[in-house]
């Protein structure tokens, strides 16, 4: 009986395992931790949101779309095997959560699993070294070491690292002559600097931001923002961080820029009705509901207008300075969170190296990629572990005598 070997009880790593274990195969699965899914209990803030209605390659940032939407091709599939394991679904705005509400039941199943399936589970076995022995895979721990004749390597990223995530088998990697793409910290806060940072922070809204690179429009996303003292936050700013983090790494010129009013799209004529309905109020009366008093603070004095000015002094170019601050304001973006604020890593092994239909390395035979060590990386919304689901069945759906 051939012995696979999968380094990494994540997300990936698991679902791979389990896949294997209904087959012919000694399947040894190896995690540094004393428990598998210690990342995936600290995602979707404790409830593990695990699944997207609409997993499409839009949602995602890769190197080559095409072989992604192969891989994407094969959800349909790889949600029934879920659902098959135990996976209730609580379902909302097309967010999938396990119906308990807590990423600690999906943990509980997948352990469940593992221990009735044929699957060896070995914890507190950190892989350091890896060794290529006639065409065998010797994987060497500080003070053990085990050999198989297939190795998959669902090691995950970068981000998290205090769940053990560190990367420490990408020089491996690069040394089988294996192509790893830049790496980069994503779905992270974006900061920037400004004497007005501690004025905002901590003011929530509901905005648009739109990214510029290099001053090109890249692309825009709507919600919930957080102001920080340090920069901006929240799920829309998560979803542009990497594109945001590869153009910072390649030395270019970041600006967001900020609609704090999206849904009112002329704010010139509104604002000009809404001074004719107030007659003599001030500034501050005039935006009064529409932003954060803090904002009206901020914004006003970027536009050299005292907030006391009463609205039939104001003049056509200052009331032009202050919609445009409203609906444009821009920051330059300086920095990025770090991996430790990261959900995921942006970059990886190209998907150019591995076969579509197997995610065996091509370069190497009997090696298999999967999860977040692969150049893939979603948006807010279920989607990173969605991939990580759908790379490790391909991965155990696939190997075959």
């Amino acid at each position: 009986m051939k012995k696979v070997i999968v380094i990494g009880g994540g997300a990936s790593g698991i679902i791979a395992s389990l896949k294997l274990a209904t087959k012919k195969y000694d399947v040894y699965l190896l995690e540094r931790n004393s428990f598998i899914g210690k990342k995936l209990l600290v995602t979707g803030n404790g409830r593990c949101n695990y699944w997207n209605s609409n997993i499409d390659s839009k949602y995602y940032y890769t190197d080559n779309n095409n072989i992604l939407e192969k891989l994407l091709s094969r959800r349909d599939e790889v949600f029934k095997f879920l659902s098959g394991l135990g996976i209730y679904p609580r379902i909302k705005n097309g967010l999938y959560y396990p119906y308990s509400n807590e990423a600690l039941s999906v943990q509980k199943i997948f352990e469940s699993q593992l221990l009735n399936s044929k699957v060896n589970l070995i914890t507190n076995f950190k892989v350091e070294k890896i060794i290529k022995v006639a065409n065998k895979f010797k994987c060497i721990s500080e003070n053990k070491d085990i050999t198989g004749d297939i190795l998959v390597i669902a090691t995950g990223g970068l981000a998290y690292p205090k769940t053990g995530s560190d990367g420490i088998l990408y020089p491996w990697l690069r040394k089988q002559n294996i192509k790893v793409n830049a790496l980069n910290p994503a779905l992270v806060p974006l900061f920037t600097g400004g004497d007005f940072l501690k004025k905002w922070a901590g003011i929530r809204s509901e905005a648009k931001i739109k990214l510029y690179i290099d001053s090109r429009y890249v692309k825009e996303e709507e919600g919930e923002i957080q102001l920080t003292k340090d920069g901006i936050s929240g799920i829309c700013v998560f979803n542009i961080s990497s594109l945001v983090a590869k153009a910072l790494s390649n030395k270019k010129d970041v600006q967001v820029r900020i609609d704090f009013l999206p849904n009112i799209d002329d704010l010139n004529s509104y604002l000009l009705k809404r001074i004719k309905l107030l007659k003599n109020g001030t500034i501050l009366n005039l935006l009064y509901s529409l932003i954060n008093i803090k904002l009206i603070d901020i914004i006003s004095k970027k536009a050299n207008i005292d907030i006391n000015t009463n609205i039939n002094k104001i003049d056509s170019k200052k009331l032009d300075c202050l919609i445009d601050l409203i609906k444009n304001f821009t920051i330059k973006i300086t920095s990025i969170g770090d991996y430790n604020m990261a959900q995921v890593t942006t970059g990886g092994v190209s998907l150019e190296e591995i076969n579509p239909n197997t995610l065996e390395v091509s370069k190497v035979s009997n090696l298999y990629l999967c999860g977040e060590i692969l150049d893939v990386d979603g948006i807010c919304g279920g989607y990173n572990l969605a991939f990580a689901f759908i790379s490790g069945y391909i991965v155990g759906d696939s190997i075959n005598d």
